[in-house]
């Protein structure tokens, strides 16, 4: 009986510091969403003043596309942050840092589209 209640308790005491650990956990993945967000965002608006110094501001908006998908990312992340999966928040994450990424390659061919021939 009584290796039954030490296992009870073990059970009980892991449980409750998984528990603990798991919203910090979930805090830190939301937090890294935001910041990840931010940082994209902050790249968009580089992006878009880039993009009109070389071709002006008529015609196609990809950046305003970017930063509608940037709100629509966050607005799901309002609704649903509290209830979503770590893998869920990884999984935004990743998008949000792969569109950086493609933002960043358009940034370095304006660039170099705007250097002199060496």
């Amino acid at each position: 009986m009584t290796i039954v209640l030490l296992l009870l308790l073990s059970s009980l005491a892991i449980a409750a510091l998984f528990a603990w650990v798991r919203p910090g956990r979930r805090e830190r993945a939301v937090r890294e969403v935001l910041d990840a967000a931010d940082a994209l965002e902050d790249r968009l608006r580089l992006a878009r003043a880039e993009i009109e110094a070389v071709a002006g501001n008529g015609g196609n908006d990809p950046v305003g596309d970017a930063m509608r998908e940037m709100l629509r990312q966050r607005l799901w992340l309002r609704d649903h942050g509290r209830d979503a999966s770590l893998s869920q928040l990884a999984e935004v994450r990743s998008s949000i840092d792969a569109a950086r990424d493609r933002i960043d390659q358009q940034l370095s061919l304006i660039e170099r589209a705007r250097s002199p021939l060496a």
